[in-house]
């Protein structure tokens, strides 16, 4: 899947810097309290900070990592572009609703943006981050990004959603995002302390686009402990076209030992179903790893692992 840091629009923050036609003040727009921040969205995997090189980590701790650190990097510079736009006074209000922009970032920018905030009778704010292409003068402004924000008493523990459309993106600014397509759906809990996404693309093999789907869930304790689930349906096998069922969920403690267990099965592999999982100890050294293919040797001791037993969600 593109990575989310594709989509730039974040020239949207850049022209309001550059330009200086308006200074934040302290009498802010509602919405300004309602959209999160991007760290009240972030995905936090246990990191310890020292040095070590890969070959000595747990493998799917790893790959643990590197997914939540994209996916949170994807929701961070939606919610920096939109929560930095509305500090700033609205360039227009009519009724309910504010218009932010139109900016773009100099002569020679592709695109154009705006952010447009309406107040919702059940209390909640429609939002969307609109773009034109500025390569087609009359093409009109498009969503790129859309979303509804939920308040909550106290401050910061509202929920909402987003979503973001690469296909309209590269509409917008063919330049920069050409080859981006399909969308990504963000639903996140601050209370909760949850994050849900859904995506639906396309990955290019030889000039042949093959239709994927991602659903990725995250949820994480006050003292710091979690757990992720990301799962795919595509097809995973050079042999055949079918698409395989691939589901990863990762658990870990506040201490940073955890566990991966992953599941891969359908599509060319037919009933055959493998399974694999791998435990970490404080270190993110591997301590035990075992598959039912034996694709690699079980190594270390299973009771080692802070979780005893694989959990996957069902078939």
């Amino acid at each position: 899947m593109r990575t989310l840091r594709s989509l730039t629009i974040a020239a949207a923050l850049t022209a309001i810097a550059a330009t200086g036609c308006v200074q934040p003040n302290d009498d802010l727009h509602p919405a300004a309290r309602v959209i999160p921040t991007s760290e009240q969205v972030a995905i936090k995997l246990p990191d310890k900070g020292t040095a070590r090189t890969v070959g000595q980590l747990a493998p799917w701790y790893v790959a643990t990592r590197n997914v939540t650190r994209t996916l949170n990097g994807g929701t961070a510079w939606v919610l920096v572009v939109v929560h930095a736009v509305v500090q700033f006074p609205p360039t227009e209000t009519n009724g309910d609703t504010a218009t932010w922009g139109p900016w773009d970032d100099g002569p020679l920018a592709p695109a154009r943006y705006r952010l447009t905030v309406t107040a919702l009778a059940d209390g909640s704010y429609d939002w969307s981050l609109d773009g034109q292409n500025k390569t087609n003068p009359g093409s009109g402004f498009i969503s790129v990004v859309n979303g509804n924000a939920v308040p909550s008493v106290p401050e910061g523990e509202g929920t909402g959603h987003f979503s973001i459309d690469f296909d309209n993106g590269a509409i917008v600014n063919p330049v920069d995002n050409g080859d981006a397509r399909g969308t990504l759906d963000v639903a996140y809990d601050l209370a909760a302390r949850t994050l849900d996404i859904d995506a639906v693309s396309a990955e290019d093999r030889g000039g042949v686009l093959v239709p994927v789907q991602y659903h990725y869930t995250y949820g994480e304790a006050v003292d710091g402990s979690g757990n992720m689930t990301f799962a795919t349906h595509g097809d995973t096998e050079d042999a055949g076209t079918a698409a395989e069922d691939g589901v990863v969920r990762s658990r870990w403690l506040a201490t940073g030992a955890g566990r991966t267990d992953l599941r891969l099965s359908g599509g060319d592999l037919g009933a055959v179903q493998v399974t694999a999982s791998e435990c970490w100890d404080t270190s993110f050294r591997e301590t035990y790893y075992t598959d039912s293919a034996s694709y690699l040797p079980t190594e270390g001791d299973p009771a080692s692992c802070v979780y005893a037993d694989q959990d996957l969600p069902s078939l």
